[in-house]
């Protein structure tokens, strides 16, 4: 929060007010019969913290268990893609179970305990789709 503007929080909403007398660099002082000054723009930005939780969680766990497959640390895995999303879209577990298998081809350890473990994790997840904006 810098000096030219205040926050306030009702709710789900952010309000951002300019303090009075800043305005822009080179625009010289806002006066009291300014439009721009008096109105006031809100953000409201809705988010499901528990599913964010829950999916930041299980990427957590994801990246461990690949760096025990791997045996290596997160900076020297090779490039795996695992699309939580992706997986959720495939309509049944055979069919997210080799996909899964496909991205760990080259994986030398077996993987079938991780992709049931991720399958089984996964059930009951839904798609994170990108936040919803209101009040523009």
């Amino acid at each position: 929060m810098s000096a030219a503007s205040t926050e306030t929080s009702a709710g789900s909403r952010v309000f951002f007010q300019g303090a009075p007398g800043v305005g822009c660099v080179g625009s010289g002082p806002i006066n009291g019969e300014d439009p721009v000054q008096k109105k006031q723009g809100k953000v409201t930005v809705k988010y499901d913290r528990k599913e964010l939780r829950k999916r930041l969680v299980l990427e957590e766990w994801i990246i461990e268990q690949l760096s025990d497959l791997y045996d290596c640390e997160e900076d020297e895995m090779p490039e795996v893609e695992i699309d939580i999303d992706d997986l959720l879209e495939v309509n049944n577990d055979d069919e997210r179970a080799s996909k899964l298998q496909e991205s760990l081809i080259d994986c030398y350890k077996p993987t079938d305990d991780f992709v049931r473990e991720l399958l089984c994790r996964i059930r009951g997840m839904r798609k994170l789709s990108a936040p919803t904006k209101k009040g523009l």
